[in-house]
């Protein structure tokens, strides 16, 4: 009997400092996925970024580690309600056969080379659907600086921020430091411009302060940016779903046990909490998903995305600024992303469905372009 079953890889791991995050939200997404409808090829990725079998890739997320040693290909079947694997050819690699293999792409590569168009790009290539956004809102996206000024260009609400490259603040340390005194006010948020999952970030109060914080910075990226923080700010997420007509979630609150929200909040700490939806009032809680879905649509994104917001409260006023949007957000069982769905009336395994199909819609639109155009050049 034909399986009619749709073939799904699964991406993760990469060259990102978000490497380990990565290995949670592939597991979470293998293990939701309706079997009923879909065969699960995952596909890990090596921090020096080759490419695993599958079956090195089951067990590296068996295991937590990577190692490439296996010859053969796997694939979760879920066959009679259990999770099993079927051997595919001997010797079968992802650079060879195994993608033509693939119906669809579920990217879960958390930031650079997998959030920022990299990945995006090479599908293209290939001719493959895949989740999420393209390569251009990826990268967009991914870029805190060049989204920050798209988002500018669309009148949306922001903090003020300055973004150096590292090898200028190599040369121009004193000259740049003054900058930054005198056009921002303290505390600030120092950040790889390109990175997520809080890497590499620091909040300082003081300018003595700013020299270690970017120097932790531009340890990760060639571009760091200095940003306001908001006093007295309400940490509120909002998830979208959707292409060019996208739904958007109720929003949420992040309540870290730290001072801000950081890596070990995020994936460590069991005493943040996630309050959904958000304490705040209704027409505030209606104009964040507005702008959340400016936002989404200022870039061009497509499948899913999670916009972060900074709710400043003093008394019983509120003023929103817009803080990043993130094209591939966490999405293990306990990150917002899912659980901002879920609580708007879409689960796990139904929202992992329809971003599958959101992935194939987007593909055969696509479709629709030519691709060529009768010259005479070669003719002449």
């Amino acid at each position: 009997m034909k399986d009619n079953r749709l073939t799904v890889g699964v991406l993760f791991g990469g060259k990102s400092g978000e490497h380990e995050v990565s290995f949670c939200s592939a597991s979470a997404v293998i293990k939701a996925i309706d079997k009923e409808k879909y065969i699960v090829i995952p596909i890990g990725i090596t921090k020096n970024g080759t490419w695993l079998t599958s079956a090195d890739s089951i067990l590296a997320l068996q295991t937590g580690e990577v190692h490439a040693h296996t010859q053969k290909a796997l694939v979760w079947t879920g066959e009679q309600g259990q999770d099993q694997l079927i051997e595919l050819n001997e010797k079968e690699s992802i650079s060879t056969g195994l993608m033509s293999k693939i119906d669809v792409v579920f990217p879960v590569l958390h930031g650079p080379y997998g959030e920022d168009g990299t990945v995006q790009g090479f599908l293209e290539l290939l001719d493959i659907p895949y989740v999420g956004s393209g390569v251009a809102a990826s990268a967009l996206a991914m870029d805190k600086d060049l989204m920050k000024k798209i988002f500018q260009q669309s009148d949306l609400p922001q903090t003020r921020w300055i973004t150096l490259k590292r090898k200028h603040w190599g040369k121009e340390k004193e000259k740049l430091l003054a900058g930054i005194e005198k056009n921002l006010q303290f505390p600030v948020f120092v950040k790889p411009t390109n990175l997520g999952s809080s890497v590499g970030i620091s909040k300082i109060t003081e300018v003595k302060e700013l020299i270690p914080a970017i120097d932790l910075a531009s340890s990760y990226d060639r571009k760091i940016i200095i940003e306001e923080a908001i006093g007295n700010a309400l940490e509120i997420e909002c998830a979208v779903l959707g292409n060019d007509n996208p739904d958007i979630s109720i929003a949420g609150e992040i309540k870290p046990n730290s001072e801000y929200y950081d890596y070990y909040s995020k994936y460590l700490d069991k005493k943040t909490r996630l309050v959904i939806p958000a304490e705040i009032p209704k027409e505030v809680m209606e104009e964040v998903r507005m702008i959340a879905k400016k936002a989404y649509l200022a870039i061009d994104g497509a499948g899913m995305a999670r916009v972060d917001f900074f709710v400043q409260k003093n008394n019983s006023s509120y003023k929103v600024f817009l803080n990043e949007i993130n094209t591939i957000p966490g999405f293990t069982t306990t990150s917002m992303y899912p659980k901002l769905w879920e609580k708007s009336g879409i689960g796990f395994t139904e929202l992992i469905d329809r971003l599958i199909i959101l992935a194939i819609e987007r593909f055969r639109e696509k479709k629709l372009n030519k691709t060529d155009y009768p010259s005479l050049i070669l003719k002449k």
